[in-house]
């Protein structure tokens, strides 16, 4: 079993960048070599900026690379609960933004021609309890009522068109939403913007920021020291100093994911016959989907834990469990990877983006940053052109997580608080 993720693993691998020189004066600087970072670098440089983009690892590294590779049409809290919150017109807005994201991946993957298994299969949502079914039919009332977007109702004894699993109690299909291999995406973003002029720099941490003016900064790294007239933070659940502000309003949550070995057509068929990307209803999930070569993919916030290869090995067990609870015909089948990432929760689970003390971010993508962080990557290029209007989430307050200074100590209260929700709800 290897413990790297899957993604980065069958992705075509890319240039060596990590001894690139560093120095003098560039237009943008970007922290996060991810698909926030790259499709913001890749859009900034199409308007002519020179951009350089500063990695402390390797391309698609971090959450970019350990997701789930899907994209789908909704948002972390849910749409109900953004119209309870929000109001509805607002909470619409919030929701379209995320169809629009979907969009911005497949026109990408066309202008660039990436090849990454890009395929709008749809979402199936999946009721863990007899009242979550209720949920759902609310949801779909509303969504195919007032917005008009399409949705399916599926009853429990309907469900084996779309399942092979008699653990749920009905669901709900958006034919919108999408899957593909987000480490040949992301490779794929890299290599379009490398062609347009990005230089892109890896194992190039930012180890300290000097405010100049404005949005002027001084970058310092263990190969060089540059200045940027803009920078970008696109860090995502790895931000950490000297990005404090950023990061203390960021809980950096573990999500783990296991895949088989490859199963074969006639046995992917059996579990999920129109390929949907699956989710349960609990706060939490599990998540799983088949992959381009017919394995399955299964994830999920198996432990609230920091991602390392012991306790991403404790976190696949726990998950091949819950899969053999999902699906008991693979109970023999091997599983050939297995690995954790970090998830950026944001306090009110909502995407952040703006400018604070002249920098620049794009934050909090809380479980859906494969469509989003894409998405805002090519909005952020337009908002530090000067577009205010391109952020859709400039009147949130990107609020700071009480008691976090650092290290997540409060994870594992943050994972009792969900298990008892999913106890009694």
């Amino acid at each position: 079993m290897k413990f790297t993720p899957y993604w980065l693993d069958t992705a075509p691998q890319g240039p060596d960048r990590s001894r690139t020189d560093i120095g003098g004066r560039v237009d943008v600087a970007i922290i996060g070599a991810g698909l926030t970072g790259l499709s913001a670098a890749l859009h900034l440089a199409r308007k002519g900026a020179n951009v350089h983009v500063f990695e402390k690892e390797t391309v698609g590294f971090g959450a970019s690379g350990r997701n789930g590779g899907m994209a789908t049409l909704g948002m972390s809290i849910g749409f109900r609960s953004a119209i309870s919150r929000y109001g509805f017109d607002t909470a619409k807005q919030y929701l379209l933004a995320y169809h629009d994201a979907v969009d911005t991946i497949e026109n990408l993957v066309k202008e660039e021609g990436i090849d990454c298994d890009f395929a709008r299969t749809g979402k199936l949502n999946l009721a863990s309890k007899p009242a979550h079914f209720e949920g759902l039919r609310k949801t779909h009332e509303i969504m195919s009522g007032r917005l008009g977007i399409e949705t399916r109702l599926i009853s429990k004894s309907e469900l084996h068109t779309e399942i092979g699993s008699d653990l749920y109690h009905g669901g709900m299909v958006d034919a919108r939403s999408a899957g593909l291999h987000v480490g040949k995406f992301t490779k794929g973003l890299a290599e379009a913007a490398a062609r347009i002029g990005v230089t892109i720099h890896e194992k190039a941490p930012v180890e300290k920021v000097k405010r100049l003016g404005g949005t002027r900064h001084e970058l310092v790294t263990p190969r060089g020291t540059v200045r940027a007239d803009q920078v970008l933070v696109a860090t995502s659940g790895y931000t950490r100093r000297p990005f404090r502000w950023q990061q203390v309003r960021i809980a950096p949550v573990g999500s783990f994911i296991i895949v088989t070995e490859p199963l074969g057509k006639d046995v992917c068929d059996l579990l999920l016959p129109n390929r949907r990307m699956a989710s349960t209803s609990l706060n939490l999930l599990n998540y799983f989907r088949i992959t381009p070569d017919q394995r399955l993919l299964f994830g999920g916030r198996a432990r609230f834990a920091m991602s390392n290869q012991q306790s991403d090995a404790k976190s696949g067990r726990i998950l091949h469990k819950a899969m053999t609870e999902v699906f008991p015909q693979l109970t023999h089948a091997r599983v050939d990877y297995c690995w954790g990432g970090l998830v950026d929760m944001s306090m009110d689970r909502m995407v952040h983006a703006g400018e604070h003390d002249g920098l620049f971010y794009s934050l909090g993508y809380s479980g859906h940053g494969v469509q989003m962080a894409t998405h805002m990557g090519k909005q952020m290029a337009e908002y530090m052109n000067g577009d205010s209007g391109a952020n859709p989430w400039s009147d949130l307050p990107f609020k700071r997580i009480p008691g976090h200074f650092g290290p997540p100590w409060f994870l594992p209260f943050a994972g009792g608080f969900y298990k008892f929700l999913d106890v009694i709800k």
